[in-house]
């Protein structure tokens, strides 16, 4: 389905100063070299390209404590000034002069990309410096030291929104948000990542479903290491677009980390971009489907930064202009020829890994001596009924 109306992607150069050094997985060249192969390849063509403005201390805290405010100022101005109790001067979040500065300026773009859409400027918005999904209320957490996408669901909330659905596929359950909003009924969190049994931060499982008043309003779906395109596609498509089709949300929000891919060395997960690219386009159906075409899209992990980062999400951004790359397309020259010349590095030379994605629909039934199959049946089980669904294939 191609996009009925504008899209557009919030950028800025300077926003790639939310860089916690050198040797921190978390690269900012990662989100360079995705805007200029995504630039390369056409996609910025057809996008608008929005500025993106700081967010204010105000807007920051409609879902964040002003104690952490101070302390990310704090941190950020004094050299050698941590606060480890708000999880600041960690391995996962060193801290950086000007931290509070470019940590606003990434949910101050969040804040624009919402901002578009919830008014009809945009039909489709996106910020791919976002998706700092683990970021809570009082505290820092691996690698967030704001929560863009909390902010960004809050204004919707404030704006009038009775219903925002968010699901997140990065391969790390996107816990920071699902806390914010754990008493909320109004916001349906969905997160797709490696269970907690293996991976950071150790939870997300399927009895995990929300707050007093708000049962079914988080869903859990918690993988198997291992899982591999067509396992992974299986479980999103027998537990999203039914949860989405019953909650019918205003605003479709995504978060699109792509360290589920077979090559990311923070994760176990086995996905390609060829998988990952069909879980963009199935979130854009449903966008389309449920919410209006109204669709939100954040960035979010993924640490293989020249391999998989730019075309996972030049894929998203063509996707989100409503013209989807041919996976077959080979990477331009010129970019291959920048990666190599500042990095030393052999880039990609397809926009594929050669994977043609297929799964078996969950109505065709289920192997419980299955992990996986299991831990589908797991979160339908929990989550289903909440939503007057039934389980069972």
């Amino acid at each position: 389905m191609e996009c009925q109306g504008p899209a557009t992607v919030v950028f800025e150069k300077t926003l790639t100063d939310y860089d916690f050094g050198p040797d921190h997985p978390m690269a900012p060249v990662r989100v360079d070299l995705t805007m200029r192969l995504a630039d390369d390849l056409g996609v910025l063509d057809r996008l608008r390209i929005a500025p993106a403005p700081i967010a204010t201390i105000d807007q920051i805290a409609t879902v964040h404590d002003p104690a952490l405010i101070e302390a990310v100022t704090a941190c950020g101005n004094q050299r050698g000034h941590v606060d480890l109790a708000r999880g600041l001067g960690t391995d996962d979040n060193p801290v950086f002069l000007g931290m509070h500065e470019a940590a606003s300026h990434v949910v101050g773009a969040s804040l624009e990309a919402f901002r578009q859409v919830w008014t009809g400027e945009s039909l489709h918005a996106a910020n791919i410096t976002g998706g700092l999904h683990h970021a809570m209320r009082g505290n820092a957490s691996g690698f967030c030291i704001y929560n863009d996408v909390a902010v960004g669901i809050q204004y919707l909330l404030d704006q009038g929104a009775e219903r925002v659905a968010y699901v997140d596929v990065d391969v790390h359950h996107g816990d920071g948000v699902e806390r914010i909003f754990w008493d909320d009924p109004r916001v349906l969190t969905i997160s797709l990542h490696e269970t907690g049994q293996m991976l950071f931060p150790g939870t997300g499982f399927p009895h995990d479903l929300g707050g007093k008043g708000a049962q079914g309003s988080a869903v859990n779906l918690a993988l198997p290491p291992g899982t591999s395109d067509a396992g992974w596609l299986r479980a999103f498509h027998a537990v999203v677009p039914p949860l989405l089709r019953e909650f019918q949300p205003e605003v479709l929000v995504t978060q699109h980390g792509c360290d589920s891919h077979m090559e990311d060395p923070l994760a176990h997960l086995m996905l390609s971009v060829d998988g990952q690219r069909a879980a963009y386009l199935a979130l854009h159906e449903l966008a389309h489907e449920t919410a209006g075409g109204r669709w939100v899209a954040t960035g979010g992990g993924g640490y293989a930064v020249v391999d998989v980062v730019p075309r996972a999400w030049s894929h998203l951004l063509a996707i989100l202009g409503g013209q989807p790359l041919d996976p077959e397309t080979d990477t331009p020259l010129s970019w291959r020829e920048h990666v190599r010349e500042t990095l030393g590095r052999h880039a990609p030379h397809r926009l594929t890994d050669g994977r043609r994605p297929q799964w078996r629909d969950w109505t065709q039934g289920y192997d419980p001596d299955t992990w996986l199959d299991r831990a589908i049946f797991a979160t339908r089980q929990e989550a289903f009924p909440l939503h007057g669904l039934d389980p069972m294939p």
